[in-house]
């Protein structure tokens, strides 16, 4: 067979070549048609076969290891990239393409340099990502508050974490923000303690009241019995006398917190009104007096 040919190689892609030659195609146009048959082959075949083997091999030794959801996705992902670039790597050598190989390296090295300097702030979020991976300051289904907003986590990526506001709007947050400040997790642990604040005015029984904001509590069955819920007059202002009702939820998401919230004021609130206890609302008297200048000046209208 021609030179033209040989020169693709003795291994897979020469062997294809030779296959093509003898099906009457011209040695050149043989010799690319093996090369591109070769890469496609390999390819597909070490991607396709190593996903099917490493994944499940991921997700046992994942599984393993008790990882949580939301950092299980991103090494997935991980993996998929990794294989890919080892089976386009051999691909490469399968085909006969090393001169064009050892070109794209250099022409990668370079364009990975000038890359790095434009995506400073996507490299930023993607060191962010996998800060919130390992040092898990909230996971997906957590309620989180950051700078003024809240929601629930749905996703988390290396690059960006995604937040259903509870209006049902869907924030896409950069991680680097998420990382950079203070993060609030209310139900990062297995209990939560609201502080509730209950005015009365000054010529009610502070005792009587206090009575029925901890038997209200107590009544309460989402409310915990330990820690017992406690009351203090923290404020004395201009129209009420402020008391401050601390009790504990276990369990906590954003659900429970509204409903057992608003539960628990409502019937110290009807409590308040059997007893007769006073909620007052702010009261502001003006004084002085109002004084018009120029009146003299005014002429009268003519009829």
């Amino acid at each position: 067979m021609s030179g033209a040919v040989l020169q693709v190689g003795v291994g897979l892609s020469g062997s294809i070549a030779r296959f093509l030659a003898d099906l009457g195609l011209p040695d050149a146009v043989a010799g690319l048609a093996g090369q591109a048959i070769a890469f496609l082959a390999v390819f597909l075949v070490l991607f396709y076969v190593g996903r099917s083997v490493l994944l499940p091999l991921a997700d046992r030794v994942m599984n393993s290891r008790d990882l949580e959801p939301h950092a299980k996705k991103p090494i997935r992902r991980l993996v998929v990239v990794v294989l890919g670039f080892v089976a386009v790597t051999i691909a490469f050598g399968a085909a006969g393409y090393g001169d064009l190989l050892q070109s794209l390296a250099t022409v990668a090295a370079a364009a990975t340099l000038a890359i790095g300097f434009a995506m400073q702030d996507v490299l930023k979020n993607f060191v962010a990502g996998i800060f919130i991976y390992t040092d898990k300051p909230f996971r997906i289904g957590d309620w989180i508050e950051w700078d003024g907003n809240s929601g629930i986590v749905e996703d988390i990526s290396f690059r960006v974490s995604r937040v259903r506001t509870f209006d049902n709007e869907l924030l896409t947050v950069p991680n680097s923000a998420l990382t950079d400040g203070v993060i609030k997790n209310p139900v990062a642990k297995d209990k939560l303690r609201l502080q509730v604040p209950f005015g009365i005015g000054y010529d009610d029984d502070v005792e009587r009241a206090t009575e029925i904001i901890v038997e209200e509590a107590e009544n309460h069955e989402e409310i915990l019995e330990d820690p017992a819920p406690t009351v203090r007059l923290t404020e004395l202002g201009d129209s009420s006398v402020t008391l401050k009702s601390r009790i504990w939820i276990d369990n906590p998401s954003r659900a429970d917190f509204v409903k057992t919230r608003a539960e628990y004021v409502q019937t110290v609130k009807e409590r308040f009104d059997e007893e007769g206890i006073d909620i007052p609302y702010p009261n502001r008297t003006l004084g002085g007096e109002l004084t018009v200048a120029g009146l003299d000046e005014v002429a009268p209208a003519d009829d």
